[in-house]
């Protein structure tokens, strides 16, 4: 009798931790994502990119990047992060810097997929991590540049702690283009276009114009070092991210001429 009570109270005590199968159909959406480009097929040292699609409902997997820092940009719709434990709600355009080797961790707890972009750069030290509320710093003019048809939003600034990425938004009117051209000796950089449409041109010297292509919402840029890189905006306001990964420093606050918008090519 002791031994078949024992058997029982084992038998119950198995079937209570054993939890029941789940159906995972073809068809079903999970969180996905599509590196867009590394260092070697973007003609950069530093800079990688990619977009996170997070359906919703969908949790990920823990994410690791064990040598790279990373931004993310909360570009569609709303998300949460967990960065080693620690929660993060992340509303349209707000920034999140992630450490060298932190895990995290997507969610979507909304009702439409949302999409992040990651770009990413090699890094030696570990930083805080830094939450940059949109909403927030797009009322605060010293996070604000104001240009002729165009602002500038400061999301990731010299102020915040990291090794190489630097980061903001760009937003511009219709019929706007970007003026003074410049150009940067020790900064690479990546356009990513999130809303409107429009053109874009990449060269070294006006004689050897050979990169000019219009772009729209989802398309990226890459501009090695040296290249000179101006937008221009059509009958739509266009907005794009700005991710750098170099020396720490936006080009206006490094030379003043760039805010007066009326010398020729600026070299920073």
């Amino acid at each position: 009798m002791a031994h078949g009570h024992t058997n029982f109270l084992e038998s119950d005590l198995m079937s209570s931790k054993v939890k029941p199968a789940t159906m995972i159909r073809s068809s079903d959406a999970g969180v996905a994502f599509r590196q867009r480009f590394t260092p070697e097929t973007a003609n950069l040292e530093f800079l990688s990119c990619g977009v996170y699609e997070v359906p919703p409902g969908a949790v990920s997997q823990h994410i690791c990047l064990p040598r790279e820092e990373a931004l993310l940009f909360q570009w569609e719709e709303s998300s949460r992060v967990q960065v080693d434990g620690k929660e993060f709600s992340l509303s349209n355009y707000d920034t999140l810097y992630v450490p060298r080797g932190a895990e995290f961790r997507l969610s979507n707890p909304g009702v439409e997929t949302a999409r992040l972009v990651q770009c990413s750069a090699p890094a030696a030290k570990v930083h805080p991590i830094f939450h940059s509320q949109f909403a927030e710093f797009s009322q605060m003019e010293e996070r604000i540049r104001r240009l002729k048809g165009k602002d500038v939003y400061l999301m990731f600034d010299v102020t915040e702690e990291a090794d190489k990425l630097v980061a903001g938004y760009t937003f511009f009117q219709p019929y706007a283009r970007s003026w003074p051209p410049h150009n940067h000796t020790d900064q690479e950089e990546v356009y990513v276009f999130i809303q409107g449409h429009g053109a874009m041109e990449v060269y070294e010297s006006p004689e050897t114009l050979s990169f000019v292509h219009s772009v729209r919402k989802g398309d990226m840029v890459t501009i090695p070092y040296l290249n000179y890189h101006p937008v221009f905006s059509q009958e739509d306001p266009l907005h794009f991210i700005w991710c750098i990964a170099g020396e720490r420093y936006w080009v206006g606050d490094k030379n003043k001429d760039f805010m007066k918008g009326g010398t020729g090519p600026i070299t920073t």
